[in-house]
């Protein structure tokens, strides 16, 4: 425990962000860095709780997936110890700069001072651990003192695909990552626009990880370029991290209409351009001087918000299909549960407008391009046999909104099962997901192993990379008889 009265002297203090009229300029981070002795301050809230539920998920998904030691690692943030507490966040977490900016931070719905006051901001700590020990050169390459002779193909290089690389890497394998895009990263890479989390922080540890002896192929579709059977026949185990990439569509009267686009259709090209890449001016998705729509409110929904304002959009409107959730508090989802509350996102703050319980009914438009988007207010009545809520349309409310680009957020179904999942014959779960148990990610077909949204279905960033190391520990096992990586307890259960 850092401070006794801590969490009595000091107020919660989030993050602080640029001006949203100076951020909207450019795609740079929009969150500004917290002083040391700030985030020391803010450590100091941690309390001697005795059971620490951020660090652990419950069955409402508060909690930390990855099972991070927080309460250690705030401690040793208030007492200036910043090696030693870069050396226990890296004992569970792989790529806390990845977590510390984009996770949405379950373990703080697990605070216990989160009962009857603000939690600790476990996650900006988080960010600031592993920021300061970049800078201050205790973040360095850890190469295995010998090579085990056995190699694994890592299919996917997102969150999930790297962190069993490294794990593997250091447990002495030779490990080979493979990509479909021209640059590492995943969703990582094209997923997240550059305002929440600049591409050099990915570049700086696949350094490290090529020191520690990891190789990277991109280009490389494996099923297409790379056959299975080659892949096989050249690798010990295979591992897929190829995440879920099936965009949920919406089938409805006008969806053909050009300037109708999945998000990851949009989001992708747009970090290019920031990457500096050239783009072909027939495939160009642009937002510039468009009415742009965004249908879905979840985090790729507030991603397309923030990117269309950033390229200069006429307006952008933000539709969700859901009722807008109460504000402050929640009593169906009590502590430690993840509150389902209002909440808004650094992109929705910078300005266009939201709009609640709403459901497209159609497109229109001329030319063979969208104009409108057709839809009518709902609510959402009595569960049906199955249990979900019937949805109810309210006579009279129809509306009509312009709209010149339409970008879809609606989720995603699976993972792509043509190529690499259906040539390997592996079976499926209901979902249409990789079928593949959690406590061992091995499939159907024997030294195949899964990890991450393929298995899971789509998820967070934190759980990819519990995902991933738990599944090179499996595949350490099934290639060397037995495996010293580090266990973490079972989600749900707290270490004994």
């Amino acid at each position: 425990m850092a401070n006794p009265t801590g969490f009595l002297e000091t107020k919660r203090q989030g993050l602080s962000y640029r001006p949203a009229d100076d951020r909207t300029k450019d795609f740079d981070q929009v969150a500004q860095p917290i002083p040391d002795e700030t985030l020391k301050a803010q450590a100091a809230r941690c309390m001697d709780c005795g059971v620490p539920f951020c660090s652990n998920p419950n069955n409402g998904r508060g909690g930390c997936p990855l099972g991070n030691i927080i309460p250690d690692w705030n401690d040793l943030v208030y007492r200036d110890k910043w090696e030693d507490a870069i050396a226990r966040l890296h004992s569970t977490n792989n790529f806390p700069e990845f977590t510390g900016s984009i996770c949405p931070a379950p373990c703080e719905s697990g605070c216990v001072l989160g009962i009857n006051d603000d939690p600790v901001t476990i996650k900006n700590i988080e960010l600031k651990i592993v920021n300061h020990a970049w800078e201050s050169g205790h973040i360095k390459a850890v190469v295995p003192e010998k090579r085990s002779g056995r190699s694994v193909a890592v299919v996917g290089s997102g969150p999930a695909g790297l962190a069993a690389a490294q794990q593997l890497c250091r447990a002495g394998h030779t490990v080979t990552v493979f990509e479909k895009n021209d640059r590492v990263g995943g969703l990582l890479r094209y997923g997240i626009p550059n305002f929440k989390m600049e591409k050099w922080i990915i570049d700086r540890r696949l350094e490290q990880m090529k020191e520690e002896g990891v190789s990277f192929q991109t280009g490389v579709a494996v099923g297409q370029d790379l056959t299975v059977a080659d892949l096989r026949k050249n690798f010990d185990a295979v591992l897929l991290c190829m995440g879920s990439e099936s965009p949920r569509d919406l089938p409805v009267e006008g969806r053909e209409l050009g300037g109708v686009h999945f998000a990851m259709d949009f989001l992708p090209q747009a970090t290019k351009r920031v990457l500096g890449d050239d783009l072909p001016a027939e495939d160009d998705i642009l937002a510039r001087g468009k009415h742009v729509i965004v249908l879905g409110g979840g985090d790729t929904g507030s991603d397309c918000v923030g990117t269309s304002l950033r390229q200069g959009a006429a307006s952008v409107t933000s539709i969700e299909l859901l009722e807008e959730p109460p504000t402050g508090t929640n009593p169906g989802t009590p502590w430690p549960m993840w509150p389902v509350i209002a909440r808004s996102s650094s992109s929705h703050d910078e300005g266009g407008e939201r709009k609640f319980a709403m459901m497209t009914k159609k497109f229109s438009g001329g030319n063979g391009r969208v104009g409108s988007l057709h839809g009518i207010e709902i609510r959402f009545g009595d569960p049906d046999e199955s249990g979900r809520p019937v949805i109810e349309e309210l006579p009279g409310t129809e509306f009509e909104l312009k709209a010149d680009l339409v970008l879809l957020a609606l989720g995603f179904l699976g993972p792509v099962q043509a190529g690499l999942i259906k040539d390997l014959g592996l079976k499926l779960d209901p979902r249409g997901n990789v079928d593949a148990a959690q406590n061992d990610f091995k499939t159907s077909e024997p030294g195949v192993f899964a990890a991450g949204d393929c298995r899971r279905g789509q998820s967070l960033v934190v759980w990819a990379q519990w995902e991933g190391r738990e599944a090179a520990r499996s595949v350490d096992q099934y290639l060397s008889g037995e495996t010293r990586l580090q266990q973490r307890s079972s989600p749900g259960h707290f270490p004994g």
